[in-house]
């Protein structure tokens, strides 16, 4: 989990060569669903969005943000 002034981020590292196995992409629809609902309840009293990010492993280095992060892995 991060978050920043505007927004919740639910961030989930996954071994590359498996971010294409069913398992993971039923796990990635789950949160994407759950990260909907969790936005439309914040939104009834002015909370921030919730945003789901699944990241190769190998994309997770010392220079990378959050920001960058988002832009290239977010699913919602």
């Amino acid at each position: 989990m991060a978050e920043t002034d505007s927004s919740i981020y639910m961030l989930e590292p996954k071994v590359k060569k498996g971010m294409d196995s069913p398992e993971v992409t039923l796990k990635k629809d789950a949160a994407v669903k759950w990260c909907r609902n969790a936005t439309n309840h914040t939104g009834t009293y002015g909370g921030k969005p919730w945003k789901y990010l699944l990241i190769p492993h190998d994309c997770i280095t010392e220079n990378m943000t959050l920001d960058i992060l988002v832009k290239q892995f977010s699913c919602n």
